[in-house]
């Protein structure tokens, strides 16, 4: 099976439940077991609050401006894949600051780190911006409700 989806949407918090809850509706159709559905809609929430609240100084070429970030989901096979890619400054060097607990910012995305199989921190090259992608293997529901060869 092979599902793919793309969202382009406004940096409002308002966007964040339609990204997660296509997500979830994408899951329950494709018969992914609701506990590995569940993990990956947190991992987006956490991605996309992150594209928010840090994601936007302008138009950079691609599409993208500042008041705009990009969801995009693959379900191919055994893995989902989700990559959320925004126009802000990016990440300010090769690895991320270590979170501490009582630290403002950087727990959404260890949770993300915690929640996926394969997560990958970057920067969109030559036009700037975050990119936070996030792999999963999937497991699923006893009897799927799509079935599709």
């Amino acid at each position: 099976m092979s599902i793919w989806w793309s969202l382009h949407l406004r940096r409002e918090a308002a966007s964040v439940p339609l990204a997660r809850r296509l997500l979830l509706g994408t899951m329950e159709t494709a018969g992914v077991d609701p506990d590995v559905s569940y993990e990956l809609s947190v991992a987006l929430t956490e991605a996309c609050a992150n594209a928010v609240e840090h994601g936007g100084r302008g138009a950079d070429g691609a599409g993208l401006s500042g008041a705009a970030y990009r969801v995009t989901a693959y379900l191919d096979g055994e893995t989902c894949r989700i990559e959320v890619a925004d126009s802000g400054p990016g990440f300010p060097g090769a690895e991320l600051p270590a979170a501490s607990s009582d630290a403002e910012h950087g727990r959404g995305l260890r949770l993300i780190e915690e929640l996926a199989d394969h997560v990958q921190f970057g920067n969109r090259s030559g036009r700037g911006g975050a990119v936070v992608s996030f792999d999963k293997i999937l497991k699923w529901k006893d009897s799927p409700s799509l079935l599709l060869a």
